[in-house]
Protein backbone atom coordinates (compact mmCIF):
# COMPACT_ATOMS: atom_id res chain seq x y z
CA UNK A 1 0.00 0.00 0.00
CA UNK A 2 1.27 3.25 -1.09
CA UNK A 3 1.37 6.55 1.34
CA UNK A 4 -0.89 9.23 0.07
CA UNK A 5 1.83 12.05 -0.45
CA UNK A 6 -1.62 14.71 -0.12
CA UNK A 7 -3.05 13.51 2.80
CA UNK A 8 0.45 13.52 4.88
CA UNK A 9 1.54 16.77 3.72
CA UNK A 10 -2.34 17.60 4.78
CA UNK A 11 -1.99 16.25 7.98
CA UNK A 12 1.75 17.71 8.87
CA UNK A 13 0.29 21.36 7.94
CA UNK A 14 -2.95 21.20 10.10
CA UNK A 15 -0.65 19.67 13.04
CA UNK A 16 1.68 22.71 12.35
CA UNK A 17 -1.42 25.12 12.47
CA UNK A 18 -2.46 23.55 15.51
CA UNK A 19 0.36 23.93 17.36
CA UNK A 20 1.90 27.85 16.20
CA UNK A 21 -2.02 29.02 16.28
CA UNK A 22 -2.89 29.31 19.51
CA UNK A 23 0.77 31.05 20.52
CA UNK A 24 -0.03 33.84 17.40
CA UNK A 25 -3.83 33.73 18.96
CA UNK A 26 -2.28 34.50 22.58
CA UNK A 27 -0.68 37.55 22.22
CA UNK A 28 -2.50 39.82 23.99
CA UNK A 29 -2.48 43.88 23.59
CA UNK A 30 -0.28 45.84 25.19
CA UNK A 31 -2.85 47.36 27.75
CA UNK A 32 -3.86 44.14 28.56
CA UNK A 33 -0.28 43.17 28.83
CA UNK A 34 0.27 46.03 31.40
CA UNK A 35 -3.15 45.43 32.83
CA UNK A 36 -4.01 41.66 32.28
CA UNK A 37 -7.23 42.27 35.21
CA UNK A 38 -9.49 44.69 36.37
CA UNK A 39 -8.24 45.79 39.68
CA UNK A 40 -11.96 46.76 40.65
CA UNK A 41 -13.34 43.45 40.19
CA UNK A 42 -10.51 41.21 39.18
CA UNK A 43 -11.92 40.08 36.07
CA UNK A 44 -9.80 39.09 32.98
CA UNK A 45 -9.24 42.37 30.70
CA UNK A 46 -8.14 39.80 27.74
CA UNK A 47 -11.61 37.98 28.08
CA UNK A 48 -13.58 41.51 28.13
CA UNK A 49 -11.50 43.36 25.07
CA UNK A 50 -14.42 44.40 23.43
CA UNK A 51 -15.50 45.94 26.59
CA UNK A 52 -12.22 47.00 28.45
CA UNK A 53 -11.24 50.09 29.07
CA UNK A 54 -7.82 52.13 29.62
CA UNK A 55 -7.94 55.67 31.64
CA UNK A 56 -4.61 57.65 31.48
CA UNK A 57 -4.33 60.47 34.25
CA UNK A 58 -2.18 63.27 34.21
CA UNK A 59 0.31 61.87 36.57
CA UNK A 60 1.39 59.53 34.32
CA UNK A 61 -0.59 56.52 35.77
CA UNK A 62 -3.20 54.15 34.04
CA UNK A 63 -5.66 51.90 34.86
CA UNK A 64 -6.88 48.79 32.64
CA UNK A 65 -10.39 48.19 33.68
CA UNK A 66 -13.10 45.24 32.07
CA UNK A 67 -15.76 47.79 31.31
CA UNK A 68 -17.33 51.55 31.66
CA UNK A 69 -19.22 49.96 34.93
CA UNK A 70 -15.46 49.34 36.50
CA UNK A 71 -13.83 52.56 34.66
CA UNK A 72 -16.70 55.27 36.10
CA UNK A 73 -15.87 53.44 39.47
CA UNK A 74 -11.90 54.22 39.03
CA UNK A 75 -12.93 58.07 37.96
CA UNK A 76 -15.00 58.36 41.10
CA UNK A 77 -12.22 56.88 43.61
CA UNK A 78 -9.86 59.19 42.28
CA UNK A 79 -11.72 62.30 41.89
CA UNK A 80 -8.62 64.25 42.05
CA UNK A 81 -6.76 62.90 39.24
CA UNK A 82 -7.63 64.19 35.90
CA UNK A 83 -8.00 61.71 33.12
CA UNK A 84 -6.23 62.88 30.17
CA UNK A 85 -6.54 59.72 27.93
CA UNK A 86 -9.63 57.66 27.59
CA UNK A 87 -9.69 54.54 25.53
CA UNK A 88 -12.34 51.95 25.16
CA UNK A 89 -12.23 48.66 23.12
CA UNK A 90 -14.57 48.83 20.34
CA UNK A 91 -16.97 46.13 20.56
CA UNK A 92 -16.94 44.74 17.32
CA UNK A 93 -13.05 44.58 16.26
CA UNK A 94 -12.08 44.46 20.29
CA UNK A 95 -9.37 47.31 19.16
CA UNK A 96 -8.62 50.03 21.80
CA UNK A 97 -10.33 53.78 20.55
CA UNK A 98 -10.96 56.61 22.10
CA UNK A 99 -13.78 56.68 24.20
CA UNK A 100 -14.76 60.32 23.87
CA UNK A 101 -14.89 60.25 19.78
CA UNK A 102 -16.27 56.68 20.01
CA UNK A 103 -20.04 56.34 18.62
CA UNK A 104 -21.75 54.84 21.61
CA UNK A 105 -24.87 52.22 22.09
CA UNK A 106 -26.88 52.33 25.47
CA UNK A 107 -28.98 48.89 26.07
CA UNK A 108 -30.20 46.65 23.85
CA UNK A 109 -30.90 42.96 24.22
CA UNK A 110 -26.75 41.81 24.79
CA UNK A 111 -26.00 41.94 28.05
CA UNK A 112 -23.36 43.90 29.22
CA UNK A 113 -20.66 43.73 31.63
CA UNK A 114 -21.06 44.83 35.10
CA UNK A 115 -24.14 46.44 34.44
CA UNK A 116 -27.49 45.09 33.02
CA UNK A 117 -28.24 48.20 30.58
CA UNK A 118 -24.90 47.60 28.44
CA UNK A 119 -22.77 50.47 27.03
CA UNK A 120 -21.11 50.17 24.01
CA UNK A 121 -18.68 51.77 22.20
CA UNK A 122 -17.77 51.70 18.24
CA UNK A 123 -15.45 52.98 16.35
CA UNK A 124 -17.46 54.01 13.32
CA UNK A 125 -21.35 54.99 12.92
CA UNK A 126 -21.87 52.83 10.70
CA UNK A 127 -21.10 50.17 12.66
CA UNK A 128 -23.14 51.07 15.97
CA UNK A 129 -26.07 52.20 13.49
CA UNK A 130 -25.83 47.99 12.37
CA UNK A 131 -25.34 46.82 15.90
CA UNK A 132 -28.71 48.63 16.76
CA UNK A 133 -30.65 47.59 13.83
CA UNK A 134 -29.79 43.97 15.24
CA UNK A 135 -30.08 44.16 18.99
CA UNK A 136 -31.65 47.96 19.48
CA UNK A 137 -30.09 50.44 21.86
CA UNK A 138 -29.93 53.92 21.84
CA UNK A 139 -27.07 56.24 20.34
CA UNK A 140 -25.14 57.89 22.64
CA UNK A 141 -21.59 60.44 23.11
CA UNK A 142 -19.19 58.76 25.36
CA UNK A 143 -20.54 61.45 28.47
CA UNK A 144 -24.22 59.74 27.74
CA UNK A 145 -22.45 56.42 28.43
CA UNK A 146 -20.64 57.55 31.39
CA UNK A 147 -23.68 59.66 32.97
CA UNK A 148 -25.43 55.95 32.69
CA UNK A 149 -23.00 54.14 34.05
CA UNK A 150 -23.33 56.55 37.16
CA UNK A 151 -26.87 56.50 37.13
CA UNK A 152 -27.20 52.15 36.93
CA UNK A 153 -24.36 52.10 39.34
CA UNK A 154 -26.60 51.24 42.74
CA UNK A 155 -28.45 48.65 40.78
CA UNK A 156 -25.67 47.07 38.98
CA UNK A 157 -23.67 46.30 42.51
CA UNK A 158 -26.61 45.24 43.81
CA UNK A 159 -26.28 42.39 40.64
CA UNK A 160 -23.28 41.66 41.18
CA UNK A 161 -23.28 40.84 44.53
CA UNK A 162 -26.26 38.49 44.51
CA UNK A 163 -24.56 37.28 41.75
CA UNK A 164 -21.26 36.37 43.21
CA UNK A 165 -23.28 35.45 46.54
CA UNK A 166 -24.99 32.80 44.18
CA UNK A 167 -21.65 31.36 43.21
CA UNK A 168 -20.15 31.41 46.71
CA UNK A 169 -23.17 29.46 47.35
CA UNK A 170 -23.22 26.72 44.17
CA UNK A 171 -18.69 26.50 45.14
CA UNK A 172 -19.72 25.25 48.55
CA UNK A 173 -22.11 22.43 47.75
Amino acid sequence: MKPNIRLQAFLLVLVFLCVSLPCIAADPPADVRKHPDCPLCGMDRAKFAHSRMLVTYEDGSSVGTCSIHCAAMDMALNIDKSPTEIQVGAFDTQKLIDAENAYWVIGGDKMGVMTARAKWAFETKADADAFMKEHGGKPATFEDAMKAAFEDMYQDVQMIRKKRQMMRMKSKQ
